[in-house]
């Protein structure tokens, strides 16, 4: 699915990302963790292709992705925080993408617009709105498309407990109909049942890439917070 090989970035003297490889598979649900600094930021943009590696490269279903940029149709991303135009509605805001995207309508995923009660607040302009329901139109977005890869940063932030619910349950469906989904959280909590895989890093290297499962058994941790945090105690 995706395959990073071997890859580095430096800005200036700071090597971000220091000779990282990973393989990321359908049906995952994979955890970026790692503290401030760590790569993770750079890591996923090098995966959205708005940054280029040094050296190294990243192919989506065995394609060199900075050969072929159509592969990011194929992903849908929620940033950490969603900027929008400010005078625009959400009606506008989700139909100005449906054009952009082109997609057949019919193959449009719009339960998260309905769960999230979005329809009643269509005709009100994004200066208007809450973090909370601007994480709302955010989330909405990045599942609309029906895309492959779903990648989440930091995707409960702001939100309400109800509408957190709302999203993980969304992210488990997802996962069980065999997306690759990719998220960071400095919540850990909200990530003990939803995900499958944690890919850990720190200062630009990749410590480990492991089943939650196996984490389990190495910390002797059910929790993912407590688990990392064993995991921090040693490095």
């Amino acid at each position: 699915m995706i395959i990073a090989t071997n890859v580095t970035k430096k800005f200036g003297r700071l090597k971000a990302l220091n000779d990282v490889s990973v393989t990321c598979n359908r049906g995952q649900s994979i955890s970026l963790i790692g503290p401030n600094g760590s790569g993770k930021t750079t890591f996923i943009k090098c995966l959205l292709g708005m940054v280029m590696p040094d050296s190294g490269f990243i192919t989506f279903n065995q394609q060199n992705i900075s050969r072929d940029w159509k592969y990011r149709e194929q992903i849908g991303y929620m940033p950490q925080i969603g900027r929008f135009p400010d005078n625009m509605t959400i009606s506008q805001i989700l139909s100005m993408m449906k054009d952009i995207r082109k997609k057949n309508p019919k193959s449009l995923d719009e339960e998260l617009i309905e769960s999230f009660q979005l329809p009643s607040m269509m005709e009100k302009r994004m200066r208007t709105l809450s973090g909370g329901t601007r994480q709302k139109v955010s989330a909405a977005l990045a599942f609309l498309f029906n895309p492959e890869v779903l990648i989440l940063d930091e995707p409960t932030a702001g939100l309400d407990p109800l509408a957190s619910e709302i999203l993980k349950e969304k992210i488990r469906k997802e996962k069980n109909a065999g997306k690759l989904i990719l998220i960071t959280s400095h919540v850990l909590s909200d990530l003990d049942d939803i995900i499958s895989e944690i890919i850990y890093m720190q200062e630009g290297h990749l410590v480990f890439h492991k089943s939650w499962d196996h984490l389990k058994k190495d910390t002797g941790e059910e929790k993912l917070s407590r688990a990392i945090a064993q995991v921090m105690k040693t490095r």
